[in-house]
């Protein structure tokens, strides 16, 4: 479907996300929980990118494909779910189907303030 190295992904439909809720963490200083819904549409592709905190992402429809930086690279369908830690490299996400879109739900524990919380190579 595609390079890793996400050299077709300029073709490709790109994802998109939409911040759900941001809410400063009373228990641990200048941290903040983040929710966010991430949209696939078919054949969608994410490049290479980091983000500034731990991130678990939880697949709600669809399939979703994924690689970390030292890891294989995982096939997710809704149900399954993945962990990044802060400032791991994640290779590429893509949605495995050409004609169906796929939804994840991601909780990002990051920096206070809500910031960017994808940061491309």
């Amino acid at each position: 479907m595609s390079d890793a190295d996400g050299s077709d992904a300029a073709a490709r439909p790109q994802t998109s996300m939409r911040i759900l809720a941001c809410t400063p963490l009373p228990d641990v200083e200048s941290k903040s929980i983040t929710t966010a819904l991430v949209h696939f549409p078919p054949d969608a592709f994410t490049p290479e990118h980091r983000h500034p905190g731990s991130v678990t992402a939880y697949v709600l429809d669809g399939t979703i494909r994924s690689q970390l930086a030292g890891e294989r690279t995982g096939t997710y369908v809704a149900g399954g779910t993945w962990f990044e830690p802060p400032g791991a490299v994640h290779l590429f996400a893509e949605n495995a189907s050409s004609t169906e879109a796929a939804d994840l739900l991601a909780i990002f524990v990051a920096d206070d303030n809500c910031g960017p919380l994808t940061i491309f190579k």
